[in-house]
């Protein structure tokens, strides 16, 4: 899943980014408030970490903005402890959720995990596709109980085909939400993590659409 922090302290966003990162998110990060609204208008993203303290621009103008322009993507702001006044407006302008500094880096990734999640239609942390259950908390594939050994990346591409069933994703989407900007990767990465994900679930859990790309397979 594809997260965009928007945070000009840098202490708290490189702690931010780490942690995500850590947890099997692929972030990006912008420091100021232009930056931010930018990425966040012409690029896709399953969520975003919206600091409202921004310089050029303040997150509450971003949300606004992305709203009246139909940007649906969950949001989830930071506020100052106290200022109830900005949560309400935040709220207001179309937030989905908000966290009062200081935080718990383990707090944000619940609750981004829970945004991503009722964005796609799931109540729970536990999601079944076939006979294999995802489990988002601990980062898990199982069967019958039995974890499935994965790779993180493998992971990350299941756990998204599994929040977007029910459509076609193309290559260049896969790329943008399982990779960090900064990931090395060949032209053929993502047909060879299809493969590698197929020949450990099953070779009908990705089915191809040859020209469009790759959907889960029927029954999952």
């Amino acid at each position: 899943m594809r997260i965009l922090v928007a945070e000009d302290d840098d202490r708290i966003a490189e702690t931010l980014v780490s942690a995500l990162s850590k947890a099997g998110f692929a972030v990006d990060r912008e420091r100021d408030g232009e930056s931010a609204w930018y990425r966040g208008d012409s690029e896709n993203f399953d969520a975003v970490v919206l600091d409202l303290g921004l310089p050029q621009m303040d997150g509450l103008t971003i949300l606004k903005r992305w709203r009246s322009a139909g940007r649906t993507v969950p949001v989830l702001i930071l506020t100052a402890r106290g200022q109830w006044e900005e949560r309400v407006d935040g709220i207001e302008a179309g937030a989905d959720d908000y966290v009062v500094k200081p935080f718990h880096v383990l707090e944000i990734i619940a609750r981004l995990r829970a945004l991503v999640r009722r964005a796609s239609g799931h109540a729970s942390s536990r999601i079944m596709f076939g006979p294999y259950q995802l489990d988002m908390r601990t980062m898990q594939v199982s069967a019958d109980g039995l974890p499935i050994e994965l790779t993180p990346q493998e992971f990350k591409l299941i756990a998204y085909m599994v929040h977007h069933r029910g459509r076609v994703v193309s290559q260049l989407e896969i790329t943008e939400h399982i990779y960090s900007q900064d990931y090395e990767r060949d032209s053929n990465a993502v047909e060879v993590l299809v493969g590698r994900v197929r020949k450990r679930l099953g070779k009908d859990v990705i089915k191809t659409r040859r020209g469009f790309g790759y959907t889960l397979g029927d029954g999952f």
